[in-house]
């Protein structure tokens, strides 16, 4: 249902070419903002900004370089004059054992979801500090604050995500910038691409991974609260997980 609830906002997303960015991308622009695309997926992010409305415009990034990161808010800014969401999505997923892993493979996630999330914010700030306000989202996950017995280097990246919103939060909550995380558990995207199959075949079957699209309803109810209010911390759960 369309909504203008975020009228004359403008977003910013990362990860925003598939899974949860792209499903939060055509949620905010449901509910009336312009929206940037961030993502290093040049070709596929713009063909979605075609499709998508004159609303949504590309951003191409790469996340893991520091002199594309450092032009992403005067990109964002030059096409939209202002930056009022920014939702720090962008990441990458590896389970399995620590014995049978490659630390070679675990820096590049680790430098994903955490150098790179940390620097994307750290560029946004400063505009939304002179706007006299703004709203950070940081897409962590449940193993953020569950150790999970799988994917130890994943939780473990996730529990740095969790204690950068929460201290980032005190720290320009004075600036009227609100900072918090969505915590889904598993969600149908690419990220589980490495599950063992018997494990997708069976989470599928039993009901529990959620579609991006819940996590992205969320992510608008985050947003939507009246501006005394901050939810640091929203947790959802697929009713088969126990935890």
């Amino acid at each position: 249902m369309t909504s203008t609830c975020l009228e004359g906002k403008v977003a910013a997303i990362t990860g925003a070419a598939s899974g949860i960015g792209l499903e939060v991308a055509r949620t905010l622009l449901d509910a009336g903002a312009r929206v940037a695309l961030v993502d290093y997926a040049e070709e596929k992010v713009t063909s979605l900004c075609d499709e998508l409305g004159e609303n949504a415009f590309p951003v191409v990034t790469n996340l893991l370089d520091a002199d594309s990161v450092s032009q992403m808010v005067p990109r964002i800014l030059d096409v939209a004059g202002r930056l009022d969401i920014f939702h720090a999505n962008a990441g990458g997923y590896i389970g399995g054992s620590v014995l049978e892993g490659d630390p070679d493979v675990w820096d590049r996630m680790l430098n994903l979801n955490i150098n790179a999330a940390f620097r994307s914010v750290h560029a946004v700030l400063p505009i939304m500090k002179e706007n006299g306000g703004g709203d950070v989202i940081m897409t962590s996950s449940i193993a953020g604050v569950i150790p999970v017995v799988w994917e130890p280097i994943y939780t473990a990246s996730k529990h740095a995500v969790q204690a950068f919103t929460h201290t980032v939060r005190r720290q320009v909550a004075e600036h009227g910038i609100r900072v918090g995380a969505i915590l889904p558990g598993p969600v149908v995207t690419a990220l589980l691409d490495d599950w063992p199959k018997k494990k997708l075949d069976e989470a599928l079957n039993n009901g529990s991974l959620m579609q991006p699209h819940e996590v992205a309803d969320c992510v608008l109810f985050m947003l939507t609260r009246p501006r005394n209010v901050t939810i640091r911390d929203l947790v959802l759960l697929p009713n088969s997980v126990e935890l």
